[in-house]
């Protein structure tokens, strides 16, 4: 791979929780400068850019700004694709949070003209930088568990999010699976067919707006291999986050991970571990990290970006899939 060989200068696209995130992570790098920081109300641009950084309410004043070379957009879905397009015109890479957009066409017709302005757009799925799902990934191609079969990935929040939230999250297939869905691609290849079922257990007020609050997928790939995904909204000891690759040869397992590694035994329990981590910063805090770095290597180097656009607009072909079918069996 090539060395990194510049300095590389990013603008943020909104100034929420996971722009802090992002902002923290290029202010640690050696390679990489934040100059911008835009957001709708310029006191909660000021408060995360400080003195050093430029700020403004207008999202394209800093995607066109020559003191840019690389676009983090995190605010809300249904600016994504504006403001994909306006940094590709502009001649600038992308990292965009995920979901591409919350309606299928839109999204695909993104993918085309991004393509055909032969724009650099990455997709926010940052646990394809996670240090253990890499290491399962590359130890499942090495063949340590010879045919790769079945995949099981759970991912269960710790708390639901907030009611109002969930008319503008397309639905826990787009908002809250569409990580997994990314994840049994990345793992298994091509998907061929989905199947997914909705479950109401959580909030009956979630059944209400038209959403579930918890879901079950199972998706075959072009190898033959099955994916099994189990999502929950809630979950009573932490944030839930666990795979299973089983192989000819044998399986290999991640684990959730606590703050420390402490276990104690007493007259109750043998071998306890503490709680699990109870949030996506914590668990995988290391992954959004690495998902910067890798981002900004590849703008300097001319690399690939990865995972790319049309992984995001794939993985939302899946959740389109997976929500119709799951809304189609109750009726």
């Amino acid at each position: 791979m090539n060395e990194v060989s510049s300095m590389i200068n990013v603008a943020i696209i909104g100034a929420g929780k996971i722009a802090a995130v992002h902002a923290a992570a290029i202010r640690r790098s050696p390679n990489a400068r934040l100059t911008w920081i835009t957001n709708r109300t310029i006191e909660k641009a000021t408060a995360l850019a400080g003195p050093e950084v430029k700020v403004s309410t207008d999202a394209h004043e800093a995607i066109t700004a020559p003191d840019v070379d690389a676009v983090i957009i995190t605010t809300i879905t249904g600016t994504h694709i504006e403001y994909i397009l306006a940094a590709v015109e502009a001649g600038k890479a992308v990292l965009c949070e995920k979901p591409v957009d919350l309606d299928l066409p839109r999204a695909q017709a993104c993918l085309r003209q991004v393509e055909e302005m032969s724009g650099r757009v990455q997709i926010g799925f940052n646990r394809r930088y996670d240090p253990t799902v890499l290491e399962l990934h590359d130890r499942i191609d090495a063949g340590e568990i010879g045919n790769l079969e079945q995949l099981t990935l759970v991912s269960r929040d710790e708390l639901p999010p907030p009611l109002e939230y969930v008319p503008l999250s397309g639905g826990i297939f787009k908002d809250m699976m569409i990580h997994e869905l990314d994840l049994a691609r990345f793992f298994l290849g091509p998907i061929t067919s989905i199947h997914a079922v909705g479950q109401n257990v959580v909030d009956p007020r979630v059944k209400a707006l038209g959403d579930f609050d918890a879901a079950v997928a199972v998706l075959k790939a072009e190898s033959g291999a099955v994916a099994t995904i189990i999502n929950d909204r809630r979950c009573v000891y932490g944030w839930d986050q666990r795979i299973e690759a089983f192989g000819s040869l044998g399986s290999l397992t991640m684990n959730n991970q606590r703050a420390t590694s402490v276990t104690s035994s007493h007259a109750t329990s043998t071998n306890a571990l503490g709680r699990v981590l109870t949030n996506n910063t914590d668990r995988y805090g290391l992954a959004f990290e690495r998902q910067i770095e890798g981002f900004i290597a590849s703008v300097s180097t001319g690399s690939d970006l990865t995972p790319s656009i049309r992984d995001g607009v794939e993985a939302l072909e899946l959740a389109e899939a997976a929500t119709l079918q799951a809304h189609a069996d109750l009726a």
